[in-house]
């Protein structure tokens, strides 16, 4: 992993020697899985399970922090049967949901999630109508409970779709009282209030995290990233990272400690990060 400047260097050093403290924050779609046309196929990287499995026996706790219903993040990553291997090393592993709207934990095994918000219903009923104005009435309408994503990436001109569709739908959402998150050639409608920037702090207050790491690739990432500049800010070491698929938006790079490709960039700073832990307690780093 190439540490771009010598502050950058510093505050990874910092994290590697709080590792027994170290919280890790990792985004689904993008960064633990690749991108693909159809959401309900995105699995995640082959190498993951293995490396975050020995990543939780070095650190205090691994969390997926996604804008997809917990269950479905569950289902794809099979994170419920990695979830009980880590809860064997009496460690903690959580999947916060819907941008940390439902939370799901090694522990409990349950996910916890709350009523959908009011003025969902009637967005969704709107959507068709939406749609064909924005010329786009073939986009793929992902129904998630506590939100709904719009996405284009399926549709012949996946840009101008989005372009011509995501101001109608802000219009639409603020109509009744609701969120908008705006990704790559995707749109997704929700309750105000929560964002992965809550999730996180949340996550670091439970867990009483000394270090925190967060990789994530896209828009709905921005908090999170924002969130661990103000921890770093109070003394809390933490490392930023992007995964850069190389059509990601450019102001996550530029809030990122480190920029990497994609799932599988995450996965090299995953072994980088466990070798230097394991450096650092061995006296060899």
């Amino acid at each position: 992993m190439e540490l771009p400047t010598p502050q950058v260097a510093d505050q990874y050093a910092a994290l590697v020697a709080s590792a027994e403290t170290l919280v890790v924050g990792l985004d689904f779609d993008g960064t633990l899985a690749p991108i693909v046309d159809d959401p309900t196929q995105a699995h995640i990287h082959p190498d993951a399970p293995d490396l975050l499995l020995e990543l939780a026996k070095r650190v205090r706790g691994i969390a997926v922090v996604t804008g997809r219903p917990a269950r479905q993040a569950l289902a794809l990553g099979d994170l419920d049967v990695l979830g009980a291997r880590v809860a064997e090393l009496g460690k903690e592993f959580h999947v916060l949901g819907q941008y940390g709207n439902e939370r799901w934990t090694s522990t409990e095994r349950r996910v916890i999630s709350p009523r959908p918000p009011h003025g969902l219903a009637s967005f969704v009923r709107e959507v068709p109508t939406l749609l064909r104005r924005a010329q786009a009435p073939d986009a793929y309408v992902e129904l998630k409970g506590l939100a709904v994503a719009l996405h284009t990436r399926r549709l012949p001109d996946p840009q101008g779709s989005f372009s011509r569709m995501l101001p109608l739908i802000e219009q639409a959402a603020e109509r009744h009282g609701l969120s908008v998150e705006p990704g790559r050639l995707v749109v997704e409608v929700r309750a105000p209030g929560m964002h992965k920037g809550l999730a996180v702090r949340t996550l670091a207050d439970r867990l009483e995290a000394g270090a925190f790491l967060f990789a994530g690739d896209d828009l709905g990432d921005v908090e999170a990233f924002d969130e661990l500049r103000t921890m770093r800010k109070e003394g809390t070491p933490t490392l930023i990272v992007c995964s850069d698929g190389g059509d990601g938006p450019d102001v996550l790079a530029e809030l990122a400690d480190v920029v990497v490709q994609g799932p599988d960039g995450v996965m090299d700073v995953i072994r980088d990060l466990l070798r230097d832990i394991d450096g650092h307690r061995s006296g060899t780093s």
